[in-house]
């Protein structure tokens, strides 16, 4: 628990170190643009605990995160680090900032929508939905491919500019 002015800056430049971390995966966000950051708190014997939550269950980029932020936080001389896993409330992808959702597209990759929010119904035949094309805006586009470089993508391609892209699928 902080008590001290001094205590609390450490607790906010251990953040901010934690904060700037990229993600493995999609390495134009820091893990606060994604949204997995969740808390840094300082314990009281001094040990940073950083919590992070995985985009979805068995996520590969996890460890990675994991050992990213425990080395930043080291390097910048923290000496006791704990990395915490937190899975309740589960991540979704409106937890990606304003700030990531622009990066993304900066680099041809469309953003999430919102979430599914309560029962999502069981559909026998394919959901039909549009993703405005990250190059050039426009919503003529079509899904290629429902998986992509990583299981949180899709591959689609737009009928206007026809250039292939990639998008984060909302979860």
């Amino acid at each position: 628990m902080v008590t001290t002015p001094t205590e609390a800056r450490s607790v906010r430049r251990a953040r901010h170190i934690a904060e700037q971390v990229p993600d493995p995966e999609l390495p134009m966000l820091t893990l606060a643009d994604l949204g997995v950051l969740r808390d840094v708190a300082l314990t009281d014997d001094g040990t940073v605990v950083a919590s992070l939550t995985p985009t979805y269950s068995g996520c590969p980029a996890m460890a990675e995160m994991r050992a990213d932020v425990a080395a930043r936080l080291r390097a910048a001389g923290y000496e006791r680090v704990e990395i915490r896993t937190v899975l309740n409330p589960p991540w979704t992808t409106d937890w990606i900032t304003e700030a990531g959702r622009r990066k993304l597209t900066e680099h041809g990759i469309a953003p999430p929508g919102a979430a599914p929010r309560g029962p999502v119904p069981l559909l026998l035949s394919p959901t039909r939905r549009t993703v405005d094309c990250p190059r050039c805006g426009s919503a003529d586009t079509e899904e290629t491919s429902r998986f992509a470089a990583t299981s949180c993508k899709s591959l689609w391609r737009c009928r206007t500019c026809r250039e292939p892209f990639e998008h984060v699928k909302e979860i």
